[in-house]
């Protein structure tokens, strides 16, 4: 249960700070093309990454409640993972923004899903960065 509630606190903490530095942002008048500080200097949706944690923390704490609770309920942390990252999250936002001037360029420094070091001098594309990362 005790990592079940520590994946929900961080889910919890990176959409709040997600939020916040992204709301500070688009306040500022004379702001660079792209967010690439914070949060969003490791990862390109800390928001969709942050609801993944909170679903699967949510499914950790449950898992440890009963034996069958876990493959039980398995589909709900899977299926909304799947979402946020492929079908109706990352995915579909980022062809919008590729249109964005200076996007395609932080895209290939900086993961989309998990949080990871940016990257120099790599594309976008690569083991964790153009599907999870």
């Amino acid at each position: 249960m005790a990592v079940g509630a520590l994946v929900w606190v961080v889910g919890v903490g990176f959409e709040a700070v997600g939020d916040a530095q992204l709301a500070a942002y688009k306040r500022t008048p004379d702001r660079p093309t792209v967010l690439d500080t914070g949060l969003w200097r490791y990862t390109r949706h800390p928001n969709y990454f942050g609801d993944a944690c909170v679903w699967w923390g949510i499914w950790l704490i449950g898992a440890a409640t009963a034996w069958w609770v876990g493959p039980a309920t398995a589909i709900a942390p899977v299926a909304m993972t799947y979402f946020l990252v492929h079908a109706t999250g990352a995915r579909l936002l980022e062809q919008t923004m590729m249109k964005r001037p200076g996007y395609p360029e932080y895209a290939a420094r900086t993961s989309m899903f998990l949080p990871l070091p940016p990257r120099r001098g790599a594309h976008a594309s690569g083991p964790l960065r153009g599907t999870l990362g």
